[in-house]
């Protein structure tokens, strides 16, 4: 079994975790000014396992707990400090994968892993060569165009991808 530390380490992945800690904990202090300071690992561990798209049920089954008491839970603390968070006092949170998206709208996300991949997949170079063209009626022209595009790569060797639309 996975320490509980290491429980939903996905979510550092794409979330700012501390960020989110000391936020988390300053919506605590004021919806439970007498409450312990800062966030305990209990809520800690449910926070990145919702980040982590994990259901409540999910998280309960990860800790050997019951999905209802896992859910309890999460209406009496983090959904509490995610609408303060959000500044949405009277909404209802309404299903745990919205935690995720109002998270996100208040910039607590980093560069997600698809952006990240995109922008070093860019091309640094490129190369458009037009090789035929040419009308088959009065209605269509057709042109056979190669395209060579050159990626970044992150070994030493530069990695190079041909498209040609012939084959």
């Amino acid at each position: 079994m996975a320490s509980k530390e290491d429980l939903f380490a996905e979510a550092a992945k794409h979330w700012d975790l501390e960020r989110l800690y000391q936020a988390f904990a300053e919506a605590k202090r004021q919806i439970s000014p007498r409450s312990r300071r800062g966030l305990t690992e209990t809520e800690k561990l449910y926070l990145r396992g919702l980040l982590s798209g994990c259901s409540p049920a999910e998280i309960a089954r990860q800790l050997f707990q019951s999905s209802k008491s896992a859910e309890v839970y999460l209406c009496k603390t983090l959904y509490q400090y995610v609408k303060k968070i959000a500044d949405v006092p009277n909404e209802p949170v309404g299903n745990w994968r919205n935690i995720c998206d109002r998270l996100e709208e208040a910039g607590y996300k980093t560069q997600s892993s698809v952006k990240a991949k995109l922008s070093s997949s860019l091309p640094i170079d490129a190369l458009v060569k037009i090789v035929d063209m040419g009308f088959e009626n009065q209605n269509t022209l057709t042109i056979d165009i190669n395209i060579r595009l050159e990626f970044p790569s992150t070994s030493e060797t530069t990695k190079s991808e041909d498209l040609d639309k012939d084959g």
